[in-house]
Order: C-alpha cells, then sequence, then structure tokens
C-alpha cells in the first residue's frame, strides 16, 4: 500500500520508501498538529477573549461548537474519503479549517467567534478521520505502529505545548494570534499534501458514485441534539428541564429517521456493516469506553492538582502531561506484544491495568504528594498505549482500502461520543457527592474558584472544601474504572479471540483473508 501514496513511485524499493514517504508523513504530523493544538491553545486565552468580545455567560460554546462540528462529521468525511479517495478530502478539510481560523481572527463579537469556531470543527472533522485512515493506508501492519506513536506524540507535545503558546500570544500579543499562527503550519501542510500525496487509482468509475445527502444531513442533525444536550445539560440548564428532556426526544426521533434513511440509501454513510461485522462493533464500543474514561484525567484532575494538592496551573498540567509522555511510548512497542499474542489480548492487558491504575486513584493520601497521582497518570498512559492502538491498528487490517474510512471514522466517532457522555456523567457525579458533602447545590468549577482565593476562608473551611473535592474526584475516577471494566468485557466476550486480518499482497491490495498472531 505504500507505493501509490509516494509520489513518482510506480515499482519502489523497500529499503528507500521511508524516505521518499517523509513529505506524507510531515504533512500528517502537521494537520494533526492543527487539530490537537487547536483546544488546548484556546482554553488559556479564554480571559483575554471574555474581556475583548464579552459573551462570558455562552463562551463554553467556543468548545462546545468545536466538538459538535468535529464529532458529528467524522461519520460524513470518513465515506466521502472512501468514495472520492483520501487527498481531496484532507486538502477541503485543511483548506476549511484554516479559513474558519481566519474568520475566528476576524471576529467582532462572541456569537461570530461560535460561529466560526463551528467552521473550523467542520474542517477539524477532516483532519482528524482522514489523517487516521491515511495513516493506515501508507504503513504496512508491521510497520504501522511506527506512525501512529508519531501522531500520538503530536497530541503529546500539543498538550504541552498548547497552553504555554496560549499563554505567550494571549498575554504579549494578541488573542487573535492564536488562530493566525495556524496559517502558516497549514499552509506548509496543504503544499506537502498536494506536492506528495498520490493516490491509487479508483475502481470504482466516479459518474456511478452517489451521495448520501439526506443520510449526511440526518446524521448531523442527530448528533448536534444529542451532544448539545450532554454538554449543556446540568451546566446550562438542568438535567430533567424542558430543554434538556426536548433536545434528547429529538435526538432519540432524528435516530429512529436516521437509521430508515440510512437502510435505504444506495450508498449509506453509516452502512449496516459498521455494526453487524462483530470485530468493528466490538472495537467501537470499546473506544467508546474509552472516551468515557478519559474524561478522569483530563477534566477533572487538574482540577483535583489545583484544589487538593495546592498546584499552580503549570504544575498542574505536568501532572496531567506525564500521561502523555508514556502514551506513545507504550504505543510505539505495542507492535512488539500484538505480533506475538494478537490484538485482542494486547488491548486486554492493556484496559486491565489502566482498570488496576483507576481503582488505585482513591486510595491515594490526602492530600498527598504531587508526585503520587503523576506517578498513576504515567503509568495510565502506558496501559492506555497498548490498549488503544492495537485495536485501531488492527480493525483498520480487517477492512480493504474501499472501507477503512467508514470504519476509522467510526471509530473516532464512537470516542467523541463517549467523552462527550463522560464529561457530562461525571460532571453530574462530581456535583451530587460535593451537594452531599456541603449540603444544598454542588458546584466544582465554583469551589475551585473559591479555593484559589484562601485568604477569603478559614483554615477549617478551607480543609473541609477540598476533602469535599477530593471525594467527588475520588467517585469519578470510580466511574471511569467502571468504563475501563465495560471496555474489558466487550473484548472478553464480544470482539473474536482473533481479529480476521486481510493479508497484504503485492501491490498493496488486500483480499486475502488471514488471523492476527497469537491466540488472542
Amino acid at each position: 500500500m505504500t507505493e501509490p501514496y509516494v509520489k513518482g513511485v510506480a515499482t519502489a524499493d523497500p529499503d528507500s520508501l521511508p524516505a521518499r514517504r517523509g513529505p506524507v508523513v510531515a504533512a500528517l504530523m502537521l494537520g494533526m498538529g492543527l487539530a490537537a493544538i487547536d483546544g488546548t491553545i484556546v482554553s488559556t486565552a479564554v480571559p483575554q477573549i471574555v474581556g475583548d468580545l464579552g459573551g462570558l455567560a455562552v463562551f463554553s460554546w467556543l468548545f462546545s461548537g468545536y466538538l459538535l462540528a468535529v464529532t458529528v462529521t467524522l461519520p460524513v468525511y470518513g465515506k466521502l474519503s472512501d468514495t472520492f479517495g483520501r487527498k481531496p478530502v484532507l486538502i477541503a478539510g485543511v483548506v476549511l479549517f484554516l479559513f474558519g481560523s481566519l474568520l475566528c481572527a476576524a471576529a467582532w463579537n462572541m456569537a461570530s467567534l461560535i460561529a466560526f469556531r463551528v467552521v473550523q470543527g467542520l474542517g477539524g472533522g477532516a483532519l482528524q478521520g482522514t489523517i487516521q485512515t491515511i495513516a493506515a493506508d501508507l504503513y504496512p501492519l508491521k510497520e504501522r505502529p511506527r506512525i501512529q506513536a508519531k501522531l500520538s506524540s503530536v497530541w503529546a507535545a500539543s498538550s504541552v505545548a498548547g497552553p504555554a503558546a496560549g499563554g505567550l500570544l494571549a498575554g504579549y500579543a494578541d488573542w487573535r494570534w492564536i488562530f493566525l499562527i495556524n496559517l502558516p503550519v497549514g499552509a506548509v501542510a496543504l503544499w506537502l499534501i498536494v506536492r506528495h500525496l498520490k493516490e491509487p487509482a479508483r475502481t470504482t468509475p466516479r459518474a456511478r458514485v452517489r451521495i448520501d445527502w439526506a443520510g449526511a444531513l440526518a446524521i448531523f442533525a442527530t448528533g448536534a441534539l444529542l451532544l448539545t444536550a450532554l454538554v449543556q445539560g446540568g451546566v446550562a440548564w438542568p438535567w430533567l428541564s424542558a430543554p434538556s428532556l426536548g433536545l434528547l426526544a429529538g435526538a432519540a426521533t432524528l435516530g429512529v429517521v436516521t437509521v430508515l434513511v440510512e437502510r435505504r440509501a444506495a450508498e449509506p454513510i453509516i452502512p449496516g456493516w459498521v455494526w453487524r461485522r462483530r470485530t468493528i462493533s466490538a472495537v467501537n464500543l470499546a473506544l467508546g469506553a474509552l472516551g468515557l474514561l478519559m474524561v478522569a484525567p483530563t477534566v477533572f484532575l487538574p482540577t483535583y492538582a489545583q484544589s487538593v494538592l495546592g498546584l499552580g496551573p503549570i504544575a498542574a498540567g505536568f501532572v496531567l502531561s506525564v500521561m502523555t509522555l508514556s502514551w506513545p511510548i507504550s504505543a510505539a512497542f505495542s507492535n512488539r506484544v500484538y505480533s506475538r499474542i494478537g490484538f485482542r489480548l494486547t488491548a486486554v492487558i492493556g484496559i486491565s491495568l489502566a482498570l488496576a491504575v483507576l481503582l488505585a486513584f482513591p486510595f491515594l493520601p490526602f492530600p498527598g504528594e504531587p508526585w503520587q497521582p503523576a506517578l498513576l497518570m504515567l503509568l495510565l498512559g502506558g496501559a492506555l498505549g497498548l490498549f488503544q492502538l492495537p485495536l485501531i491498528v488492527g480493525v483498520q487490517s480487517t477492512v480493504p482500502y474501499e472501507e477503512r474510512g467508514t470504519t476509522t471514522a467510526s471509530v473516532l466517532f464512537c470516542r467523541q461520543v463517549g467523552q462527550s457522555v463522560g464529561a457530562a456523567v461525571f460532571g453530574a457525579v462530581a456535583n451530587g457527592v460535593l451537594a452531599a458533602r456541603l449540603g444544598g447545590s454542588g458546584d466544582l468549577d465554583a469551589l475551585a474558584r473559591a479555593l484559589d482565593d484562601p485568604a477569603s476562608l478559614t483554615a477549617e473551611a478551607t480543609d473541609h472544601l477540598r476533602r469535599a473535592v477530593d471525594a467527588a474526584v475520588d467517585y469519578v475516577y470510580v466511574g471511569a474504572a467502571g468504563a475501563a471494566a465495560l471496555a474489558l468485557l466487550v473484548l472478553l466476550f464480544l470482539a473474536p479471540r482473533r481479529f480476521p486480518v486481510l493479508r497484504e499482497v503485492a501491490g498493496g491490495d488486500r483480499s486475502e483473508e488471514t488471523h492476527d498472531q497469537g491466540a488472542s
């Protein structure tokens, strides 16, 4: 599969391929960097943005709007990349992302900035799904962890560099530069893609291609309603209020309509085989559970580090960032494990270790030392590297080229939805624990802000509030352990013992079914 993706190579020498596909890999890493750094670099500039544009009551939509757009477009871009090829979809995604970035930099009020963030998200959906698909196309199964580890390292670097870059640009230049800085990076990525990415010839004539626009619209509308309910429920309005119930009912109704539309479509956006094939459906459910459990470290750990341990924002970020350092390292070496024992068993080992780490968190002493949660996050990153990458590589290896975009998009879509569900569920859990500990209503964010100003509290009150936050985060981690247990059960009872991998033969075609190595 390597030869068709390197410009000018018809019959390639295998030893020279890594050097020749280098520009394509660089383009993928730059494109992934645009999507990866976006959330972290914007978050640190929120005070400056709100101070300039106003809109404090709705600023959370800067993130929610982007997340909605990325999530609901993933299945659409996956199908389009299988239909028209990866290159045009990726180019369109980069252009749309850069156009949205330029619009964001020119925003005149919070409403316009939120709208332009949605435009950015429409491009970000193409970046995330298509880059992961090209990575699988570009490397044979044996070498695929190399590119996946590189892409994971981009996310790791972004989690560390994003907040620092956002703070510097907002503090010493202007917050608009956090969007303008995307333009030169994206331009280089776009040039490399156009110049060096060459796809294999399409086997299906373009004239016969029919786009399921009705299905795409139905999926977009269903996802938008569902994610809006999950993101805003318990925040903008109570869970049992008319807006929440109305959105959830609308999402359920549109979900039924989507299923009916997709069943009648000649070329559905989400084909039925995505859920009928045991391997794909099991991986989708397992990675949905991964998205669920990831909310505990990414959302609640920084609050724990600042409110309970008394760390500053930078030190709190370091406690979390060690997980992003061990994750790509573990992922890079996972092929040495799954090549011997198989994809499923490797993932089982990874999620079992993650389950043990998550269950250990509530046993940390109060208030404890910063190195203790940092050590757990280091172990968690290593465990999840063993869990996620074998599943993604494994499921991509069970489908041919013309189905890989749809398959990859379905996996990423389920992970994103899991993350949205986790934010809603665990947010309710944390606030419920706080309400029980403190009496009345609980609000973790408000409590964290109160602890930022210890001079306004007595020593006894401060200790009481910190213990309440500690208990709330402990319960969240227990819930995350429940999500890990769910993923483990899915792998043990739903996933096949051996993934039906398609053998790679000359010319990059995949037509002969075999099984992954190891009695998994």
